[in-house]
């Protein structure tokens, strides 16, 4: 049976979260229950969501949105892809409060859920405040942190993006009770189309690896790109069906106030994807995800 999941997204701002979201929805493993869209301009993002699940055909996945803040314009370089697009125009249920959409799902589902979270925590950190037994009904697989490497393979540990933009809130995810796999920078990081898996997305007649390819030009704001940039949060989404190509290992982590994770004897006890045992072979299953193939 599908395993079924929550995506909590900051879709709309790096280009990764387009290409994972699409091969979420190729990704017949996995139940798409609910996405949310959290911090910054989260009904921007919400209306690159329904725009894509709209041409996947899974306008029965209805979007929350994550509390609302400022974003500025290079947080929102997709806006021109969902120009003219209206969410009240959306087929599917649009909750306005994602939080509580998150927690209702978690809470009333017959079956533990598994939120994938590849964005900032703010929306789980805010959904564990109001509810905290939804660590009790979820486990957590997520692309945040830097333990033993850095941004682009370097050995300077790096205060990663979605650990460091709420740092409070990251603290709140990882000491709750649940379990939590996750990507860092370790092995996410790595992560990039080249050569003829990139030729093979970008010449697809899938409509989503159409629209993918459409946002990452957008994106890049140039259409002679010759391969993808970094695709970060593909990995956690491979990491909710398959842990084959990884080396995961447990590692104790604290969120130290800069919004590093640091190894710490003290740290909640997490299960970290810390190297590749074939990374081509990713990669390969990536591109056959998103083209169809």
């Amino acid at each position: 049976m599908p395993l079924p999941v929550i995506l909590d997204t900051d879709i709309g701002g790096d280009i990764d979260d387009t290409w994972a979201l699409a091969m979420l929805l190729r990704s017949p493993e996995l139940d798409l229950r609910l996405v949310t869209t959290c911090t910054g301009d989260t009904a921007y993002r919400a209306r690159i969501v329904a725009r894509l699940l709209e041409i996947a055909g899974r306008t029965d996945v209805p979007i929350g949105l994550g509390p609302q803040t400022y974003d500025p314009p290079e947080r929102r370089r997709q806006l021109p892809w969902v120009e003219g697009c209206d969410l009240e125009d959306y087929p599917g249920a649009v909750h306005e409060d994602g939080v509580q959409a998150l927690i209702d799902a978690a809470m009333s589902s017959p079956e533990p859920l598994t939120i994938l979270a590849i964005g900032p925590l703010t929306s789980l950190g805010a959904a564990l405040e109001r509810e905290p037994r939804i660590t009790q009904r979820c486990r957590i697989i997520g692309m945040q942190g830097s333990v033993h490497l850095g941004y682009n393979g370097s050995r300077e540990i790096a205060a990663e993006y979605n650990v460091r933009a709420d740092v409070a809130a990251a603290q709140a995810v990882f000491t709750a009770p649940w379990e939590m796999t996750l990507t860092p920078l370790d092995t996410c990081g790595l992560v990039v189309l080249r050569g003829e898996e990139y030729r093979q997305v970008t010449e697809s007649t899938d409509p989503l690896a159409q629209a993918v390819i459409e946002n990452y030009r957008i994106w890049a704001g140039r259409e002679d790109l010759q391969e993808s940039s970094v695709l970060f949060d593909t990995v956690a989404v491979y990491l909710a069906f398959s842990e084959e190509l990884l080396v995961v290992e447990p590692r104790r982590l604290r969120v130290d106030e800069q919004g590093r994770t640091v190894v710490d004897p003290a740290g909640k006890e997490v299960r970290c994807a810390l190297a590749w045992k074939d990374l081509v072979a990713f990669e390969r299953l990536l591109t056959g995800r998103l083209t169809g193939c």
